[in-house]
């Protein structure tokens, strides 16, 4: 009879310790959910345009995708050059108070450093020390100096060209303070692979980056900073033969045929009109058939490393499908500034070296030994229904396409109209990744952040997130520009003189063809007011009347 008690009580106990056990085991937490991957990528001189989901004629079939699973942005502004955007989307601030005050120079006035300041935080700084995998491939353009170089601003892992412009087979010169492109890797100089193609190597590596820690349970920050479609224009003959003929009836048949696309895809309004062509820009009429045959070519070489970039962005988005990172993977497709006009094989001080190795015969273009720039005339029609292009602080030098996919966006396939800027990059990372901007860094007071999350929009709270009366200003090189609400001041003539500020109402000018400083006088002196006061916040020091040249890309 005691024997079978203690059977039953033991038991009893063993069920009691079970039944304790299931309950606690149900009753523990489930591991918390990693913070969501940011992949952040730029593409260099990609015109406004050009992609099929914007309205462009390029095939883009899986940038397209991105923007039908996400938001595409028609009045996303970055900076009108390529150093002085990564300066500020790389820091949340303005390019005087991250150093890069004029793009190519490195001096010690305070904001003209040339290289990213101690006065802001690198966003993959702070990143990493919130937990996160820090990768980068492709160009940095933030100073060349080792203590400048991406190791030592927060990235973990790094590929990169540090100079604005490269050859994308080789490493032949293409600027004159670097006659042979060097390369670094995680810091340290590397050669370039033999037989690599920029866009494709650089995918390479930021993929290898992304694997190289998976598993581990951290989040990562990788920037694909792609150095297409950066002049020289080549790329594999595959991708630009698919695009042999569209080009035929010139520049100005584009231009006309864009807005109306662009107006079809919804991201621009419908009263729309093209602007005047800047002066540098020849009728195609006037060339001859020689000269219209090789402008085509170089359209269709342009295409073709758009449409090579596409492979590559999808080669991206497949490998973080392969190893299960998409789905929690936001993604900021960009480009850096507007659409380039430069063509440096002609210009003195650049064309010394350029042709030295390359050529822009015909039957070369497109090859690594051929450089090759589409101009002005093409720059026009990749900015429509903008005017002008990269290195004005026009809006077709700033308003560049934005697509967002990803966690946290609440609503797919949906464009918004409303106006951003590349300063509300980090803003919206940081929140993202619940790290927070601190105000002294490395032993030093930082300026704070001067843009605001996307979250909000990509959340579908709000349809803007900057008030009416929002102000937003930029200069470099005398280049200038403050935009308050729908009112805009800009000045595009050099030197710089406060009188040549030409005042426009965006609402109703989105070409800025109508100067409305003679009929709104105190509007134009508001304006004024604010471009005072933002120089002076920033630190604005104004250029000599030959300071705009030399300056790169």
């Amino acid at each position: 009879m005691k024997r079978q008690c203690l059977s039953l009580f033991c038991s009893a106990t063993n069920s009691l310790a079970l039944l304790s056990l299931l309950i606690f085991s149900c009753s523990k937490p489930n591991p918390p959910k990693k913070a969501p991957n940011i992949l952040l990528i730029v593409a260099d001189d990609l015109a406004y345009a050009d992609l099929g989901s914007f309205g462009g004629d390029i095939e883009t079939p899986n940038l397209d995708q991105l923007a039908k699973d996400g938001i595409r942005f028609s009045r996303f502004h970055a900076a009108p050059y390529c150093a002085v955007s990564r300066a500020m989307f790389l820091s949340g601030n303005d390019n005087h108070i991250a150093g890069m005050g004029i793009q190519g120079r490195v001096t010690s006035v305070q904001g003209y450093e040339g290289h990213l300041s101690d006065r802001i935080v690198p966003v993959p700084d702070l990143l990493r020390s919130a937990g996160y995998h820090t990768y980068m491939a492709g160009k940095w353009h933030l100073g060349s100096k080792p203590e400048n170089n991406p190791q030592e601003k927060g990235f973990e892992k790094s590929f990169i060209t540090p100079e604005g412009g490269a050859n994308h087979y080789n490493n032949m010169g293409v600027l004159p303070q670097a006659p042979i492109s060097k390369y670094f890797e995680h810091g340290k100089e590397i050669s370039w692979p033999e037989g690599a193609y920029s866009t494709d190597f650089y995918t390479d590596k930021l993929i290898e980056y992304i694997q190289s820690n998976q598993g581990d349970g951290k989040p990562f920050f990788a920037f694909a900073a792609y150095t297409s479609p950066h002049w020289p224009l080549q790329v594999d003959e595959k991708y630009w033969r698919k695009y042999e003929g569209r080009y035929d009836e010139g520049y100005e048949k584009l231009k006309a045929d864009r807005i109306e696309s662009l107006k079809e895809a919804g991201m621009i309004p419908e009263d729309a009109i093209l602007p005047t062509s800047h002066p540098r820009v020849k009728a195609w009429d006037s060339l001859s058939p020689e000269k219209q045959k090789k402008e085509a070519r170089k359209m269709e070489l342009y295409a073709g490393m758009v449409d090579n970039l596409d492979e590559n962005i999808g080669r991206l988005i497949n490998s973080l499908k392969e190893i299960g990172e998409y789905e929690n993977t936001m993604i900021i497709f960009m480009a850096d500034n507007g659409a380039a006009a430069e063509d440096f094989y002609y210009r003195d001080g650049f064309k010394e070296l350029i042709q030295e190795y390359h050529t822009d015969a015909y039957e070369e273009m497109g090859k690594e030994n051929s450089f090759i720039s589409y101009g002005p005339q093409w720059a026009e029609a990749g900015s429509s229904p903008f005017r002008y292009f990269k290195g004005f602080a026009t809006e077709g030098g700033m308003n560049v396409p934005l697509i967002i996919a990803g966690p946290g966006v609440a609503k797919s396939g949906i464009i918004n109209h409303s106006f951003l800027t590349l300063l509300d990059l980090a803003p919206t990372f940081y929140e993202l990744a619940k790290a927070t901007y601190p105000e002294i860094w490395n032993g030093k007071a930082v300026k704070p952040l001067r843009g605001a999350s996307l979250l909000p929009i990509l959340g579908g709270e709000k349809e803007k997130i900057h008030e009416e009366n929002y102000v937003f200003g930029l200069e470099h090189a005398g280049d200038a520009m403050i935009r308050k609400g729908e009112w805009k001041i800009v000045n595009v003539k050099s030197p710089f003189e406060l009188k040549n500020f030409e005042l426009y109402n965006l609402s109703e000018d989105l070409a800025e063809q109508k100067d409305l400083k003679e009929a709104y006088p105190e509007k134009y002196q508001e304006m004024l007011q604010e471009w005072e006061k933002f120089a002076e916040e920033v630190g604005v020091v104004l250029p000599s009347p030959k300071s705009r040249e030399g300056i790169e890309d």
